[in-house]
């Protein structure tokens, strides 16, 4: 039955990964699913056989880590994006209060289980956040009770569990007479469970007082966390008319340019943006993805002194030499003719590739450093003046660059190269230049970085006479 289900989600050519919903489910199948089969009373005949074919590839298969994280990827795209948890459940990327069209229509359309909504929701509940447990906890035990009775050996979870959870998620949340409904719907089910009878007896009194006093929920059971709430950046108002906003053939006055001119398109004139189309071939961007994928590394950020993995930058990265490849030196070629800078070491960075999955996203941030503390400044070449960021990828939906103050974004342009300067001419940092990488909602996005920096520039790209400049 595992197998036909297995079979069946993979053997149409239109289910494919990029759909977060599939990568989600399969992940999940491959971390917890699958071994509920192999260890189940109904594999007892296959035993041996089942437990040495999965022994052989365990260590390959996803991690807790990497479901979790699938679960707060889901999480994350339901927030920035607006979707409905209802509809992302029915495998519609609906934005919630809204009709057609839907943000992406995957060409098959993959529903979750109420065990994956429950996975989701409970991993929200083990963190305290008790806003996406209830959404998602909501949409378990919905789907839980259509099938009340009806046992699935790939389960790990059941209506009693999902009602408990979503019962403590409206207590925390401080709906005590929801929380009650619920704790009582659960004894129905499980009326020997001597904790959701106390926590009843609880709710009724704090009811009939009208207080808020301590429950347990199942494990682990938290007690409120204060958040500071962040509102939106308010964005700068756009000018009413851009000008010298256009397309054009350049060469930048170099010789490498002169058979075959960048195509350039500029976005905006304050901060400066300008994007190159076809800046690469297909046939480089693979040869580039293929040098990085060995070396893919979660990727890390500046955090005062030291490096570190963070929540607000899911993704993975590589650094990759121009020695590595002929395609690479001749990438460097290419961007040190459209910039003019000078990209021979230290001036310049290795290339940074990287590749965003399911979710994966970068929240607003500066590339260039804005203390003097910063790893950057180990280089001994100053700040980062420019960044160019090349789209080795297309994507189906989302994975846009905002720019945050700036109050616009560039969405993904396969082999187009996006340029910034970061610092103006008298090497302040460009406030307007804080931008981040929006989740990717539906397919892989795969970017090139090249950070230039500072020093090595100064007769290519002057300061002014106003120092203000």
């Amino acid at each position: 039955r595992f197998y036909e289900k297995v079979q069946a989600l993979h053997q149409d050519p239109e289910a494919s990964v990029d759909n977060p919903l599939l990568a989600f489910s399969l992940i999940k199948r491959l971390h917890s699913d699958w071994p509920n089969v192999v260890y189940s009373d109904e594999a007892t005949e296959n035993i041996q056989a089942l437990h040495a074919g999965f022994k052989e590839v365990e260590q390959e298969l996803p991690g807790a880590e990497d479901l979790d994280g699938a679960a707060r990827a889901l999480m994350r795209l339901q927030d920035v994006y607006a979707l409905s948890v209802k509809g992302m459940a029915n495998g519609i990327f609906q934005r919630a209060g809204t009709g057609p069209p839907p943000l992406y229509s995957p060409g098959r359309r993959i529903s979750l289980s109420a065990d994956d909504c429950f996975h989701v929701g409970k991993v929200a509940y083990d963190t305290g956040d008790y806003y996406h447990s209830i959404a998602w906890l909501e949409e378990a035990v919905g789907l839980f009770r259509l099938s009340y009775g009806s046992w699935n050996p790939e389960d790990r979870s059941s209506l009693e569990d999902a009602l408990d959870h979503l019962a403590f998620s409206y207590f925390m949340a401080g709906n005590i007479s929801h929380a009650l409904s619920l704790s009582r719907e659960f004894l129905h089910y499980d009326p020997s469970n001597q904790r959701v009878v106390r926590n009843v007896a609880k709710y009724k009194k704090l009811l009939e007082m009208g207080t808020v006093g301590e429950c347990h929920g199942p494990p682990p059971h938290c007690c409120p966390t204060s958040h500071t709430l962040l509102g939106p950046l308010s964005p700068q108002p756009a000018p009413e008319h851009l000008p010298h906003l256009g397309c054009s053939y350049e060469t930048n006055g170099s010789p490498y340019l002169l058979l075959q001119p960048a195509k350039k398109e500029m976005v905006r004139i304050r901060p400066y943006v300008a994007l190159y189309h076809d800046f690469i071939s297909d046939a480089e961007a693979e040869t580039i993805k293929g040098l990085a994928g060995p070396w893919l590394q979660r990727s890390v950020v500046a955090s005062g002194e030291k490096q570190q993995k963070a929540e607000y930058r899911i993704s993975k990265s590589a650094w990759l030499k121009d020695t590595a490849d002929p395609v690479v030196r001749a990438l460097e070629q290419r961007i040190a003719a459209v910039t003019g800078l000078d990209l021979r070491p230290p001036y310049a960075e290795y290339l940074q590739v990287v590749n965003y999955g399911l979710g994966g996203h970068y929240e607003p941030h500066f590339d260039h450093a804005t203390s003097r503390k910063s790893p950057l400044y180990r280089m001994k070449s100053g700040n980062r003046i420019a960044t160019v960021m090349i789209y080795l990828s297309a994507v189906e939906a989302g994975g846009s660059t905002a720019f945050i103050y700036a109050n616009f974004s560039v969405p993904v342009v396969k082999n187009a190269a996006l340029f910034w300067w970061n610092l103006r001419r008298n090497g302040d940092g460009d406030g307007d230049t804080l931008h981040a990488g929006c989740p990717v909602l539906a397919g892989d996005k795969w970017v090139a970085n090249k950070w230039i920096h500072e020093h090595g520039q100064e007769f290519r790209r002057p300061c002014s006479a106003d120092p203000q400049d």
